[in-house]
């Protein structure tokens, strides 16, 4: 199973950078992944509810267009919660169906009403409002953790 992270957003600060190549590095003996940035839609100042949704479905657009045939699985914030033992077990079947994903981190507006369409998968990683920024080193730690929880490594110590 390979799993490819479609993120909108470039150039993401140093602490941002270090935490997910952290991550990353350790997850790859495990599950091969990797991240495609997209580049978000120019906005300007004050947009309308139209323009929101012109800047999403340009940014869906980019998604939809590098994502192949992948499962999609779109973080939402109307998305089921996994406890991180649910977590692991999904990727379990995945790996075990051979099945890729690509899991998408939408713009600061969200992703548009194709891609949540088309998702196979919607999941929300907190109720809470996280910045982008914050979510690509959360996803690659959870990712991480569950994917010890598969191969019985110490870092995930459940109770």
């Amino acid at each position: 199973m390979k799993l490819k992270i479609l993120a909108i957003g470039q150039k993401m600060p140093t602490w941002v950078e270090t935490g997910f190549k952290e991550y990353h590095k350790r997850i790859q003996p495990m599950m091969n992944t990797d991240i495609i940035e997209l580049p978000p839609a120019k906005r300007s100042k004050n947009p309308s509810s139209a323009q929101i949704d012109h800047y999403k479905n340009q940014e869906g657009t980019a998604i939809l267009t590098t994502r192949q045939k992948e499962r999609l699985w779109v973080l939402d914030v109307k998305g089921k919660m996994l406890s991180t033992e649910a977590l692991a077990d999904k990727l379990q079947n995945a790996m075990t169906d051979g099945t890729d994903i690509a899991l998408v981190i939408g713009g600061a507006d969200g992703v548009s009403a194709e891609v949540l369409a088309q998702a196979d998968f919607k999941w929300s990683l907190s109720d809470l409002t996280l910045p982008h920024p914050l979510v690509r080193v959360v996803l690659m730690e959870q990712l991480y953790r569950a994917m010890s929880i598969i191969h019985h490594h110490p870092y995930h110590r459940g109770e």
